[in-house]
């Protein structure tokens, strides 16, 4: 099974609508996976209702047996996150300051305290006409997202597979830090999406340093193209020194926006779809070749 992971250097450049369009003019059904669970926003442009839900369990929490707590407060001196203080003779633990570190029951002279496992997240499935969806959502004040990242990609291979289907494309998370490692590692083809700005070039360098720090093949996707055209030449600079294959351009149109708030895809703004449609055909030959040069 072929696996598209769509990313970029940095937040906004509009990965998770170019998904959506991918979805829509592949011309075949595929599994999808929503991976940037820390703002999951796929399943706006997916529409559909979510026939199934899983807890996400990450860590554990401090728990206090209020019958055997003497108010001592010695956990509450041994924890260095705040999470513990001592109410009327009891302590109690504060959740979302809790790091699961267990400090404190090891100064508990009385076995007062335990652990619970901490639900810090919901994986939620989705069948579309397109194809199944997963997406999650990370509960707040939570981490290990990159777990739950993991988590995302793997229910998606088996709704695939269960699907019969032969590929499957993720919407990345932004930026480079580990839950995107956990979303691009083992993918057959990192799309990474742009914009010409001076940020947009600068993370675009940093998202292609990565690429090849876990040999990865990479094709770049340039959206609001037009919109700055000395940063636009800074992209195409960029992708010609590290020997990576710019597969379309899509135009800036401020008509966008208006539609994504309606919840429809780039597609919606006439003249889009050509662009999105030659894009894609581009990554389907990329996909089809044993590398992405």
């Amino acid at each position: 099974m072929k696996e598209i992971v769509v990313v970029s250097g940095k937040g906004g450049t509009g990965k998770t609508s170019i998904v959506a369009a991918f979805s829509r003019v592949a011309g075949r059904k595929l599994a999808m996976g929503d991976c940037d669970v820390d703002a999951s926003n796929l399943a706006i442009l997916v529409p559909g209702e979510d026939d199934d839900e899983e807890p996400f369990h990450a860590g554990s929490r401090a728990r206090i047996d209020v019958n055997a707590c003497t108010g001592c407060a010695r956990c509450e001196t041994a924890c260095r996150y705040g999470a513990i203080e001592v109410v009327d003779g009891l302590a109690r633990v504060h959740d979302l300051k809790c790091e699961g570190c267990r400090a404190c029951s090891v100064v508990c002279d009385e076995d007062a305290i335990s652990f619970a496992e901490n639900r810090a997240g919901t994986l939620f499935r989705r069948p579309t006409p397109r194809g199944p969806l997963i997406h999650a959502a990370l509960g707040v004040a939570q981490d290990n997202s990159g777990k739950l990242v993991a988590r995302v990609r793997e229910v998606t291979r088996e709704a695939a597979q269960a699907a019969g289907l032969d590929l499957a494309m993720f919407d990345g998370p932004p930026g480079i830090g580990c839950p995107v490692h956990a979303a691009v590692g083992g993918a057959s083809l990192l799309v990474i999406v742009t914009e010409p700005s001076i940020s947009g070039v600068h993370d675009l360098g940093r998202i292609l340093e990565l690429a090849r720090h876990f040999e990865l093949d990479a094709a770049v996707l340039v959206n609001k193209a037009g919109l700055h055209p000395e940063a636009e030449r800074d992209i195409e600079d960029v992708c010609e020194k590290s020997g990576v294959r710019i597969v379309g351009r899509i135009p800036f149109d401020e008509r966008v926006p208006a539609a994504l708030a309606r919840g429809e895809t780039p597609l919606a703004v006439e003249g889009i779809s050509r662009s999105v449609e030659a894009a894609w055909g581009e990554i389907e030959k990329l996909l089809g070749s044993d590398t992405a040069t």
